[in-house]
């Protein structure tokens, strides 16, 4: 049986807290989250919550964050298998569909978004991230020959955040109901 080390078991702490934070987070509400909330659900003692992070909202907002880049790293390899950028929204949007604006994940990026109005910090982490989706998507567009490519992605990132929101009180906003809109925002020959 192989020995961890404290780094090793720090790391596991580390990544309990985290995924805890990440259930939560949607489950009860960003500012509804609290310390012995977060170590009973991680099945560690809460002393070890500000042992590995300096605060809570440090801790949630590592936790909210890293699940949104995951989101945003997951979506590249779709996209590059567009060979218009018709297809590309097709793709994005159909890689939503299971986002119903209620499920975990939705409800982590609505209260991370709510949360950052209010934390300069996590404000400027996200900030980070959407700046990412959008290069992301501008690079995709770019490739495909599409004019403004950055302002196309950053509507198309707005698009797709609203969209997911808005799929909370109207689950009829599927990627065949939506997709034909989006395309009539780029050239006929994309």
């Amino acid at each position: 049986m192989a020995v961890s080390t404290s780094a090793e078991r720090g790391r596991e702490v580390r990544r309990k807290l985290v995924g805890a934070a990440a259930e939560l987070i949607p489950e009860v509400g960003w500012s509804a989250v609290s310390t012995r909330m977060l170590a009973e659900r991680a099945g560690l003692a809460a002393g070890l919550v500000h042992y590995h992070f300096p605060s809570l909202q440090a801790l949630l907002a590592d936790a909210a964050t890293g699940a949104m880049r995951v989101a945003v790293e997951e979506l590249g390899p779709i996209l590059d298998g567009a060979s218009t950028a018709a297809e590309m929204i097709d793709l994005m949007l159909e890689s939503l569909d299971h986002y119903s604006g209620k499920d975990p994940t939705s409800l982590l990026f609505a209260e991370t978004f709510l949360a950052a109005t209010r934390d300069e910090q996590l404000m400027a982490l996200l900030s980070q991230i959407v700046e990412e989706f959008r290069q992301l998507l501008a690079a995709r567009l770019a490739g495909l020959g599409v004019e403004s490519p950055g302002e196309t992605a950053a509507v198309l990132a707005a698009a797709v955040d609203g969209l997911v929101l808005h799929r909370a009180l109207s689950p009829g906003l599927t990627a065949s109901s939506i997709a034909p809109v989006l395309r009539r925002l780029l050239p006929p020959s994309t």
